[in-house]
């Protein structure tokens, strides 16, 4: 029933996810066909280059998606996140099993038919239409079956990159420790029935399309109808997803990370300057890893909510150092000099990494600092997310600066389900982020850095300099916000989103209208 209500609630948002979710299967296993089947006949003439095709696109096949990802975003330059490198994804996942089937298929039809072919006189273009195409279109169709049914599951991916499709409630779901299977089952669930329902129509088509059936051209009416809805729902996609904004001499473009305080200060960003300004914002959220940056940086967004710490270590790759002035001092001249981009005054709150234990435990335990804590390491087991083990501010240094050894080596895991291993006792320490909503949720203890070893981490906005020169009234209009937003705000604010369960515009518009 909960899920029922959801679907109610929010239909015009789960309507244009799943709309960009069949833009983005429908393109690439279109696309992938286009090139797949011809690809698939050549075989057919050129034998000696069959495993060395079929070998490439097995490989490609077997790439990690979000590897696939990283490998495309530079080199699409300002495309490299949304739409293009998704389908460009998910064609070359499609490819494999339709170039594999038609090769298969044409080379499986009976040598006993082509001589007959031959024998009256047919060339080798109307065998190849006549003849072979036809007896091989229950294989084709079965690959064309395989490649979109695999890319409907592999399509939820494209969300981290900023793509949509039902990944974005799957993603949301998680983000909320993993405890929100609403959400979750709000992005499975149809994405499980697409599936179904392409493997079950692909698979009628496949029987309707046997040698020998007599509703062949009747299937084929069937197909240009289907095509043609196809082609009215991408129109729709293209229309809800640019929608007015592509329509407006005037917009910025703001972008967020993929959890839910970047979520919730980019829209912090959007309603400041769409109620103090002309200017019409475009929302380009929930980029995985260091895709907004890259974003930013390439003009495909033109602000984000950034952290000091985050930029001078992890970006700038300079060593933490602990003086929140002269890091934010540093970024600012680093970012113009290196980027073209400006920072803008501090929100007002830092999110540092949290050291966080189970709140029995710290009673238990009279847990205080993260040196107390070090003492009952032999005996513990942690889990970090993979930001947090690969910065230079992150677990090599940490575990230095403490001394920390575990009883095994620490469990590298998504930053929002560490919270749920947490609580639920399956790791004893993590780091989290200090104003995470979750740590009151699930009664969790932040324990206090007392040896000083993480820099500071202050959000402020960062724009692209040529925006705020195009729209100068965007910087005076951001720069109200300075100050604004206090450690317990912050967290407040995260709680209502992740614990209360509330929509992220909600809880902003009622931040603002409060101020």
């Amino acid at each position: 029933m909960s899920l029922l209500r959801f679907f109610i609630e929010n239909r015009s948002e789960a309507m244009q996810l799943v709309l960009q979710h069949l833009l983005l299967v429908v393109v690439a296993t279109g696309a992938a066909a286009i090139v797949g089947v011809p690809i698939g006949i050549l075989l057919t003439r050129r034998p000696g280059l069959s495993k060395p095709v079929l070998a490439t696109a097995n490989v490609l096949q077997t790439i990690p998606s979000l590897a696939l990802f990283g490998f495309l975003i530079p080199l699409l330059g300002r495309h490299g996140i949304g739409y293009a490198p998704a389908i460009i994804a998910l064609f070359l996942y499609s490819l494999l099993p339709i170039i594999r089937n038609t090769f298969t298929g044409i080379n499986g039809v009976d040598p006993a038919v082509r001589e007959a072919a031959r024998g009256m006189g047919m060339t080798d273009w109307q065998m190849l239409t006549q003849v072979e195409l036809p007896m091989a279109m229950t294989v084709i169709i079965a690959g064309l079956r395989v490649a979109t049914v695999i890319a409907i599951g592999t399509a939820t991916i494209a969300a981290a990159i900023g793509a949509g499709g039902l990944g974005v409630y799957i993603f949301r779901g998680l983000r909320g420790g993993g405890s929100n299977n609403t959400l979750v089952l709000a992005g499975a669930l149809p994405a499980a029935i697409m599936a179904l329902g392409a493997d079950f129509t692909l698979g009628w088509l496949e029987r309707t399309l046997a040698p020998g059936r007599r509703k062949a051209s009747r299937a084929s009416k069937r197909l240009l109808v289907a095509t043609g809805l196809a082609v009215v729902i991408l129109a729709a996609v293209l229309f809800f997803s640019k929608g007015m904004i592509s329509s407006s001499a005037a917009h910025v473009r703001i972008g967020s990370k993929d959890f839910t305080e970047s979520l919730i200060l980019a829209e912090l960003l959007a309603q400041t300057i769409e109620s103090k300004t002309e200017v019409a914002v475009e929302r380009q959220f929930e980029l995985g890893g260091d895709l907004v940056h890259r974003a930013l940086v390439s003009g495909q967004i033109d602000a984000y909510v950034e952290y000091t710490g985050t930029a001078f270590t992890g970006i700038l790759k300079h060593q933490p150092i602990t003086d929140p002035r002269a890091v934010y001092e540093q970024v600012q001249r680093d970012y113009g000099e290196q980027f073209n981009c400006e920072w803008l005054k501090p929100l007002g709150f830092q999110n540092t990494f949290a050291i966080l234990v189970r709140g029995d435990e710290a009673r238990r335990l009279n847990l205080k600092t993260i040196s107390d804590a070090a003492r009952y390491a032999m005996q513990w087991r942690a889990g970090f997310g993979q930001d947090f083990m690969r910065r230079a501010d992150g677990y090599p240094g940490f575990a230095r600066a403490y001394g920390l050894k575990f009883a095994e080596p620490p469990r590298e895991m998504d930053l929002s389900l560490s919270y749920q291993a947490l609580a639920s006792r399956q790791v004893d320490l993590i780091a989290g982020n200090s104003t995470d909503g979750l740590i009151d949720r699930l009664g969790l203890v932040q324990l206090e850095d007392d040896r000083h070893y993480f820099p500071p981490y202050e959000a402020a906005p960062v724009f692209r300099r040529e925006t705020l020169d195009r729209y100068p009234q965007i910087r005076e209009a951001v720069n109200q916000l300075a100050g604004k937003l206090t450690d317990a705000e912050m967290r407040r604010l995260n709680y209502a989103v992740d614990g209360d369960r509330r929509d992220v515009k909600e809880v902003v518009r009622e931040f603002l209208s409060q101020q």
